[in-house]
């Protein structure tokens, strides 16, 4: 009988997040168990943003832990040779006059109060800072300078190469079927390469979350969304000084960043395409959809009205009802912690959220109260709803 003291389901940045963690904290034996390999399902296909912007208050604090990790990953893992591809270009946001105004206004104050360096500036300083873009609209300028864009990838395997050293079992290409209960405790999983023994159970499952429904009959209110990524290539250079944008003031919201020379990375974060089951294959982007955003694009950067598309892909985001995760312990279910459901959030927060699910699968203190993520918050209807409206700026 193989026996564990905590078996993590997923091998994403999460997961390797929480498997790092567990060993940190002296958890003993540890295994990952992950049906493709490490990194490979929907962390491959992140943006890689990382911004402490929320008007969701709770997340701030996830965030700002997380880019404290992000800024030192070789520091924090203890290996020089490890890196996190972290480009620290900082976070631009805008929002013209209307109803993204005062609920910006509240998300940069919110985060000051954190303890967040945000910097309020004026139509001239956004210039200075993103020169190719315009910005005559824009009533209210926020600039957090301790912010930019990294590898979710290099992540995610850092993480799974740092708890290796530290004795944690990863296995690939396992996939579990069913949770093992005894006396309506967790007691273990069952997979398609054997049976593995533990009264910890961590579940990182992001879209495929829905089989914890299967497995306990505990509703998991969780759907599988994908976006669309552009690479535009315009006439003028997108440096990796200049800020990643979000525009508020754009029908999509607008998120972009430097891809390389002249090329743009631009995605919408508003509602995208729910399937009907949860899987991460490249999906169809229409030339509509390119077009519809290029036009968006060109009005905040005219000069890529004359943009042509390097490439594109397709992102699969795990949403939740308020767009928001769930983090903790599952009471009808003793031995289960979840952590699913980022909605496009789960690379920023990786850090932070893999070491408070550690602490509550060890029963310790968690550094971040997990009680606004619990599950209980759909039966109760204290949803964590963003201001912006549903959406993955949250």
């Amino acid at each position: 009988m193989q026996s564990y003291d905590a078996i993590v389901i997923g091998a994403g940045v999460i997961g390797s997040s929480v498997a790092y963690h567990l060993a940190r904290l002296g958890a003993g034996k540890v295994l990952v168990l992950d049906r493709l390999q490490i990194g490979s399902g929907t962390s491959t296909q992140s943006s890689g943003i990382l911004r402490t912007h929320y008007s969701v208050i709770e997340n701030v604090e996830l965030a700002k832990r997380s880019w404290a990790v992000f800024n030192d990953f070789a520091g924090y893992l203890g290996d020089e040779e490890q890196s996190a591809g972290l480009v620290k270009c900082g976070y631009l946001i805008c929002a013209p006059e209307g109803p993204k105004l005062e609920p910006l206004r509240s998300a940069l104050a919110g985060q000051t109060t954190m303890g967040v360096e945000v910097r309020l500036i004026d139509q001239a300083a956004a210039r200075e800072l993103l020169p190719i873009a315009q910005f005559d609209d824009a009533a209210l300028i926020g600039y957090e300078p301790e912010a930019g864009f990294a590898d979710a990838y290099l992540v995610a395997t850092g993480f799974a190469r740092a708890a290796r050293r530290q004795g944690v079992k990863i296995m690939e290409g396992v996939n579990v079927e069913r949770l093992l209960m005894d006396g309506g405790r967790v007691v273990g999983v069952e997979t398609n390469q054997g049976t593995f023994h533990s009264s910890t159970v961590i579940s990182t499952q992001n879209i495929w979350a829905g089989e914890i429904e299967k497995w306990t009959g505990v509703p998991t209110p969780v759907k599988a969304e994908r976006h669309a990524v552009l690479a535009l290539e315009g006439p003028e250079a997108y440096s990796f000084k200049m800020p990643v944008f979000k525009d508020l003031g754009s029908p999509g919201m607008l998120y972009c960043r430097s891809y390389g020379g002249n090329q743009m990375l631009v995605s919408e974060g508003t509602v995208g395409e729910t399937l009907d089951v949860p899987q991460n294959e490249q999906g169809d982007i229409s030339m509509d959809y390119v077009v519809e955003v290029g036009a968006q694009v060109a009005e905040r950067f005219p000069s890529f009205g004359e943009a042509g598309l390097a490439s594109s892909w397709t992102g699969v985001y795990d949403v939740t009802p308020d767009w928001n995760p769930v983090l903790g312990r599952l009471p009808d279910v003793p031995g289960l912690v979840v952590g699913y459901g980022f909605s496009g959030h789960g690379f920023k927060l990786s850090p932070g959220v893999g070491l408070v699910l550690a602490q509550e699968a060890l029963g310790l203190p968690t550094d971040v109260s997990l009680a606004p993520y619990a599950h209980e918050r759909f039966r109760s209807g204290n949803l964590l709803t963003g201001r912006y409206g549903m959406g993955a700026v949250s």
